[in-house]
């Protein structure tokens, strides 16, 4: 039988990112898709697949007769360590490959020009604070719930457990989501950030049902929390600060909230101990 942990350490090293770098994301992705219950040989939706961290766990469930259908608008040179076309190629030369069609498209632009195929599934995981609206996410959430028997997504929660050191994580994506809801363009990882409870609102206002949810907590070795400290805290966030807001009691609250962020991380005991938050997944019934 194989153990969960020994398959975060195979899906860590199809990922081309090494054995050990990142044993800890993908065991938090195996957490997440075990949420999901997806059935062997379900044909799965992924959009916003990135660099494919979900969708080896949602290979290795789906099994030798499912399909997955992974749909990310981004640039294939972007993203580090390795781009997404590199990630990509890495993950199609692994066991998985045959299993998964990367597409660079937009999600409802893809959507629209297949509307005749249908889903066993459609998973959005950490993808929908890349949306740029609210407006956008329900669009797409309608859509869903006429060609997916059910939708499963997972998002930040915005809380962490008690004893965790997540809170750093939650202050720097809110003082990120203040600053880049005012620009015309945001090309952050926390362009649109929507909790639980606002994206269980939109998921009943497209017609889905909710099914289950649960929190996950990530284990040591997932830096979300740490990357996201660090993108608050660097020295051009004022500079865009002074560019983008206008208003001086909007300015001070903004920094305000920054300043929680350094003196949360300060308080912790600096960086390498700065956590990540707990993780929220959910499964919906569509209308198909």
């Amino acid at each position: 039988m194989t153990t969960s942990a020994t398959l975060a350490e195979k899906h860590a090293s199809l990922s081309g990112y090494g054995a050990n770098s990142s044993v800890a994301q993908a065991q938090y992705r195996i957490d997440l898709v075990a949420n999901f219950s997806i059935a062997n040989g379900a044909r799965v939706l992924e959009l916003g697949c990135g660099q494919g961290d979900t969708t080896l766990a949602l290979a290795e469930a789906i099994g030798e007769t499912g399909h997955i259908d992974a749909v990310d608008p981004g640039p294939l040179d972007y993203g580090s360590p390795k781009t997404l076309g590199q990630a990509h190629d890495t993950v199609s030369a692994g066991p998985f490959g045959s299993r998964i069609t990367w597409i660079q498209a937009e999600p409802l632009e893809f959507l629209s020009a297949h509307p005749d195929t249908q889903y066993d599934v459609a998973v959005l995981a950490h993808s929908l604070w890349y949306f740029s609206s609210p407006a956008l996410i329900l669009k797409t959430l309608r859509v869903l719930s006429t060609r997916a028997k059910r939708i499963c997504i997972a998002e930040w929660s915005l809380s962490c457990a008690e004893g965790t050191s997540g809170t750093t994580h939650i202050l720097a994506v809110l003082t990120q989501a203040a600053i880049e809801c005012r620009k015309p363009t945001s090309t952050s990882n926390v362009r649109t950030v929507v909790s639980p409870a606002r994206i269980k609102e939109l998921a009943k206002e497209a017609g889905l049902v909710l099914q289950t949810e649960a929190l996950i907590t990530p284990g040591n070795g997932v830096y979300d929390g740490q990357w996201e400290t660090d993108h608050t805290l660097r020295a051009s966030f004022t500079e865009e600060l002074e560019e983008f807001v206008k208003d001086d009691r909007e300015k001070g609250m903004i920094h305000a909230l920054r300043d929680a962020v350094q003196t949360s991380l300060e308080r912790v005991g600096g960086r390498k101990n700065v956590g990540t938050m707990d993780g929220w997944s959910a499964v919906f019934a569509g209308k198909v």
